[in-house]
C-alpha cells in the first residue's frame, strides 16, 4: 500500500526538492502552492499526512491546520517553517499538527517523522474501520425480521437510544436481549465509549460483588491487587446487567444507590467513586411478581423499569424465521468453508411448525448442527433433530385444538418423542397394546 504525501509550499524549488526526497522513500507525493490549491487535493485525494508552510500567499498554516482537522480528522499535518517561532509551535500543537519543525535545520528529521505520522494516520484509519464494523454489527439494520412484533420493539429501542434513560430489556431466553442492548448502546450518545456486560447469574454473590463494584487490595483472600469494577469501567459508556432477577437481593441495594447517586464503594475500600453510566438491564423473569413475592427490591424494580422492552419469542415471529434461518445458514456454510446452502419447503416447515423454547439461540444452534450434519447442497428435514422431524403436526380446521382428539394425539406424540421411536416401549408406557397403537398412529397420521 502506497500512502500519500501532500505539499504545500509556495517555494517551487524547495517544495520540488522535498518531494524528490519523499518520492524516494516510495510515497506518493502531490504538491499544492497554497492553501486553496491544497485543499482542492485533500478533497480529490485520500492524503495520509500534510507537509504544509506556515507562512503562505492566501493564509496561515498554522491557522488551515484546523481547517483540514476539521474536514478530514485522520490525516496527521507537520507543519513547516522558515523561523522558530516558539507561539507558533504551541499553537500548532493546540490545533492538532503531529509536529512543527524548521525548514533546514531540521531537514533531516523529515524522513523519520514522515513514518511516524504515516503509521499514525494509518492506525487511526484501522480503528475507524474496526468501529464502523461494529457499529454495523450492533446496528438496529442488523436486526433481521419484518413481523409486526418485532418492527414495534425495534421501534422503541430507537426512540429510547438517544436518551440517557435506563432500559429493562424483558423477554424469554434467547429472544437476543444482548444484541439490543448493543444496537441502543450503538445509536446512543455514548457510542465510541465503552459497552460493558455482565452476566449477574454467573457469579456468586462474592464474586459478583467485587466484579460490580471493584476490590482494594487485601479486601479479601486472592486479592493481591486493585481490581476496577464493571461500574468503573462503564464510566461515560453503557453497563449492560444481564439476567438482572438473579442479582442476591443484598447487592441490589447497592446498585440502586448507584443508579441514585452515582457513587459507589469497592470492595474493601472506604472511598466513594463516582461513575456516569448509562444502564441497561435484561432478564427473564417477571420482575413486578418477584418484588411483590419480595424476591426482588419493589424501589429497584421501579428505578429499573423507567422504559421496557419486552422482546417476543419467536414463536410469535413465524415470518421472521425463514430470513433468520437463511442468515444462518449463509454464516454456518462459511465458517464450515461450504457452498451456501440450500432450503428444502420441508426444513423450513419443520422450523416454522416446532415451538422453539429456546427461541434465537436455539434456532442458531440448530442451523450450525444442520449445515455441518449436511451432505449436499440442499438442506433437508433429515438432518434436524429427531423430536423436530417427528414433531406433532398443528391442529386442522376438523380437529379443534380443545378436542380430546387433539390431545390424545399429542400425548402420543411427545411419548413418541420420549422414547425416540420406540413403538413398542411407547405402547407400554401408554399402557395400551401395540395393535392399538399402531391404529392410533394411522389415525392420526403420526409417522
Amino acid at each position: 500500500m502506497t500512502h500519500k504525501i501532500l505539499i504545500i509550499d509556495d517555494e517551487e524549488k524547495l517544495r520540488s526538492l522535498l518531494a524528490r526526497i519523499i518520492k524516494s522513500e516510495g510515497f506518493e507525493v502531490f504538491e499544492a502552492k497554497d492553501l486553496k490549491s491544497g485543499f482542492k487535493k485533500l478533497e480529490q485525494t485520500e492524503i495520509d499526512v500534510v507537509l504544509c508552510d506556515v507562512k503562505l500567499p492566501d493564509g496561515n498554516g498554522v491557522d488551515f491546520l484546523q481547517n483540514i482537522k476539521g474536514s478530514f480528522p485522520l490525516i496527521e499535518v507537520i507543519l513547516l517553517t522558515a523561523f522558530g517561532n516558539i507561539p507558533d509551535g504551541v499553537q500548532a500543537m493546540k490545533n492538532g499538527a503531529f509536529d512543527y519543525i524548521v525548514k533546514g535545520d531540521d531537514n533531516d528529521k523529515i524522513i523519520p517523522l514522515l513514518y511516524k505520522a504515516v503509521e499514525k494516520a494509518h492506525l487511526q484509519k484501522k480503528v475507524k474501520q474496526l468501529e464502523k464494523r461494529i457499529g454495523d454489527k450492533y446496528s438496529f439494520n442488523t436486526i433481521i425480521g419484518k413481523s409486526k412484533g418485532i418492527e414495534q420493539v425495534i421501534d422503541l429501542a430507537k426512540k429510547v437510544a438517544k436518551t440517557d434513560s435506563t432500559v429493562l430489556l424483558t423477554g424469554e431466553t434467547g429472544t437476543g436481549k444482548e444484541v439490543f442492548a448493543q444496537a441502543i448502546h450503538e445509536n446512543s450518545n455514548r457510542v465510541g465509549k465503552s459497552f460493558v456486560a455482565l452476566n449477574c447469574s454467573t457469579f456468586s454473590k462474592e464474586i459478583l460483588e467485587s466484579e460490580l463494584f471493584g476490590h482494594k487490595q487485601g479486601a479479601f483472600t486472592g486479592a493481591l491487587k486493585d481490581k476496577k469494577g464493571f461500574i468503573e469501567e462503564a464510566n461515560g459508556g453503557t453497563l449492560f446487567l444481564d439476567e438482572i432477577g438473579e442479582m442476591p437481593i443484598e447487592l441490589q441495594a447497592k446498585l440502586l444507590r448507584v443508579l441514585e447517586t452515582s457513587e459507589y464503594i469497592p470492595v474493601g475500600d472506604t472511598t466513594p467513586k463516582k461513575s456516569n453510566f448509562r444502564l441497561i438491564a435484561a432478564t427473564n423473569r417477571d420482575l413486578k411478581t418477584e418484588s411483590d413475592e419480595h424476591r426482588f427490591r419493589s424501589d429497584l424494580y421501579f428505578r429499573l423499569n423507567i422504559f421496557e422492552i419486552k422482546l417476543p419469542p419467536l414463536r410469535e415471529r413465524i415470518k421472521d424465521i425463514a430470513p433468520i434461518t437463511q442468515y444462518f445458514v449463509q454464516q454456518f456454510s462459511e465458517k464450515t468453508n461450504k457452498k451456501t446452502l440450500n432450503i428444502s419447503d420441508d426444513f423450513l416447515q419443520k422450523l416454522e411448525n416446532y415451538s422453539w423454547p429456546g427461541n434465537i439461540r436455539e434456532l442458531k444452534n440448530i442451523i450450525e448442527r444442520s449445515v455441518i450434519l449436511s451432505n449436499g447442497d440442499i438442506l433437508t428435514a433429515d438432518v434436524l433433530p429427531y423430536e423436530m422431524q417427528h414433531q406433532p403436526e398443528k391442529p386442522t380446521k376438523s380437529m379443534s385444538a380443545f378436542s380430546m382428539q387433539s390431545v390424545e394425539k399429542l400425548h402420543i406424540q411427545k411419548v413418541l418423542n420420549y422414547t425416540k421411536g420406540n413403538k413398542a416401549e411407547t405402547a407400554r408406557l401408554l399402557e395400551i397394546g401395540i395393535a392399538t397403537l399402531y391404529r392410533k398412529l394411522e389415525e392420526y397420521s403420526i409417522q
